[in-house]
């Protein structure tokens, strides 16, 4: 009886592919990806948050990581010895969205504030990126980012006589490739298939296919490509 109960369940998931594709997903997870996909709300289409080495998280129960069009891997690494601790905090209702395959590698900290929003398209961002969205912030697709990245679409603390100016969307376009240790600050937007060198601190907004440089950042190329 037992043996043709196990046939059956077999023939079951081989017929059907996504039912096979599901348990192997299962399978391959750890703890914390299976918390986070089951307490944290959101519409994955059969999309996976997915964590990988040390990870910590602060989820509030309103909050959503939505999943498009691929998984979101959080705090990925090239090697199990890393010792980056990732950490991912969401208040109250904070959201993220995902178009696509996204990663993030490890020593990630990234804080979506009450009510801001996170918008991710695909691509990936090197090891210890910090995020602090309190408004809204978007990285585009096919976005290359690398180590030491800091975003923020804030000040953090108001300046008196201009509160109402504290906080300002952030927006990174497509195809877009940010150097070691750039710093992006409130309001700025950066343009579809530019560049930004090492080092920089970003103020002010740069158009698309534009290599730009230095502190503040300034445009020291126009009608550039990358790949």
């Amino acid at each position: 009886m037992i043996e043709a109960v196990k046939d059956t369940c077999n023939i079951y998931i081989m017929k059907n592919s996504g039912v096979r594709t599901f348990l192997i997903k299962i399978i391959r997870l750890n703890l914390k990806t299976l918390l986070i996909n089951w307490f944290t709300k959101g519409n994955r289409k059969n999309n996976l948050i997915i964590v990988k080495s040390k990870f910590t998280s602060f989820i509030h129960h309103n909050a959503e990581i939505n999943l498009n069009k691929g998984n979101l891997i959080l705090n990925d690494t090239m090697r199990v010895s890393e010792p980056f601790v990732g950490m991912l905090e969401m208040q109250n209702n904070s959201t993220i969205n995902v178009q696509g395959e996204f990663i993030v590698n490890s020593g990630m900290h990234i804080i979506v504030l009450d009510n801001a929003k996170l918008n991710l398209g695909s691509g990936y961002i090197n090891r210890n990126v910090k995020i602090r969205c309190s408004n809204e912030i978007t990285i585009g697709k096919n976005v290359a980012i690398s180590e030491n990245v800091t975003i923020w679409d804030s000040d953090g603390h108001a300046i008196i006589g201009r509160e109402n100016d504290m906080t300002k969307p952030v927006f990174i376009g497509n195809h877009v490739w940010i150097g070691n240790n750039v710093t992006i600050l409130k309001g700025v937007q950066i343009g579809d298939n530019s560049v930004i060198a090492a080092g920089s601190v970003v103020i002010k907004d740069i158009p698309a296919n534009c290599l730009a440089g230095g502190t503040p950042a300034k445009i020291l190329k126009q009608d550039i490509n990358w790949q």
